[in-house]
């Protein structure tokens, strides 16, 4: 029975991969310097290491949001988090994953009369807003710092075209595992409360724990999402937002897989709280809105006319709409769920 409710999971695992995958590789594809199958297995594989290796640090924030305590409960949350993100990559816009499961388990919440904790929604709507803005600050500094050294060194054409491809390929196996440590939360999250899986102990002393293994569930539907479904929303943000030169490419990427990382990682907000340094929160970020980002600082940093506005207005309405819209339909199910079906959604 867990399986068939964790269908919805895998259904938006799918519809992530379909969507965000054009956030790692999108820019390369869009610019002509790899092709989409390449693209696809590269990042289908790294996104299953992410999620499996480093997917846990942004799924407690979640989780502290709203802990869905039944399983037809965290079924339909993640269905409408679903249906969300596949209407918006029907309509071709790179819609954040982040904000549909959110608004999801606030639709969740209100139904059930559950509390949301006002500190982890603050944590990441602030994310929402810092996201973008980041990821454009390093992609502006990144690319400066490139175009100083291809000018210093009078690298040939030629040469930075081979450059160019490979740092393409190794940025991009960089986001997908980023994307899959930090997004995996997105699939599955909801659904760790009520798992009946137990750890299994591996050969040479591995432990392989029962989040590890819904993570890994997880992370295949986004894997098989990237290779069926993604080449669309590729195309949109490769090239319809602002045409993107080669290097611009390789850098957007970068600065998108190092916000996501920065917002991932355990063991980095480890080193810093040892340094005694200011630490970022652990939250699963839109990687959707940090590509973005970073192609429109390269934007500006060209001449913001070259920028296609109406496009990224677009993009921008989908962030907002997007939330309302899981929250309504989480709301709205649940009620169908819970007196149709007479299935229990959530416990007092």
């Amino acid at each position: 029975m867990f399986l068939f409710f964790l269908s919805s999971g895998m259904f938006l695992g799918w519809s992530l991969g379909a969507n965000d995958a054009s956030n790692v590789f999108g820019t390369a594809v869009g610019s002509r310097m790899l092709r989409f199958r390449t693209a696809a297995i590269l990042c289908s594989i790294f996104i299953v290491l992410g999620a499996v290796i480093s997917g846990a640090g942004a799924t407690q924030t979640l989780g502290k949001l709203g802990a869905v305590n039944a399983l037809a409960g965290a079924f339909v949350v993640a269905f409408a988090a679903a249906m969300s993100v596949y209407l918006m990559t029907l309509a071709r816009y790179p819609v954040s994953t982040s904000q549909a499961i959110v608004g999801a388990i606030l639709g969740w919440n209100f139904f059930s009369g559950s509390p949301t904790d006002n500190n982890a929604l603050f944590k990441i709507v602030m994310t929402w807003i810092a996201c973008p803005i980041l990821s454009g600050l390093i992609a502006i500094i990144s690319y400066k710092i490139v175009s100083f050294y291809i000018l210093k060194f009078k690298v040939h054409m030629f040469k930075l075209d081979e450059l160019t491809r490979y740092g393409l390929v190794l940025v991009g196996i960089f986001g997908s595992f980023a994307l899959g440590a930090n997004n995996i939360a997105n699939v599955v999250g909801v659904f760790l409360p009520v798992t009946p899986f137990v750890g299994i102990d591996l050969w040479g002393g591995l432990h392989f724990s029962q989040a590890q293994q819904l993570f890994f569930i997880g992370s295949l539907a986004i894997a098989i999402g990237v290779i069926t479904y993604s080449r669309r929303v590729m195309e949109t943000v490769g090239s319809g937002i602002f045409k993107l030169s080669p290097v611009m490419a390789l850098v957007a990427v970068w600065a998108h897989s190092v916000v996501l990382f920065l917002f991932a990682s355990q063991r980095l907000e480890g080193v810093l709280i040892n340094l005694g340094l200011p630490t970022l929160p652990l939250v699963p970020v839109s990687s959707s809105q940090a590509i973005v980002g970073a192609v429109v600082g390269m934007g500006l940093l060209k001449g913001k006319h070259n920028i296609r506005w109406r496009t990224v207005a677009g993009i921008a309405g989908s962030w907002v709409t997007t939330p309302i819209f899981a929250c309504l339909i989480s709301f709205i199910f649940l009620f169908v769920v819970q007196n149709v079906f007479q299935q229990t959604v959530f416990t007092p």
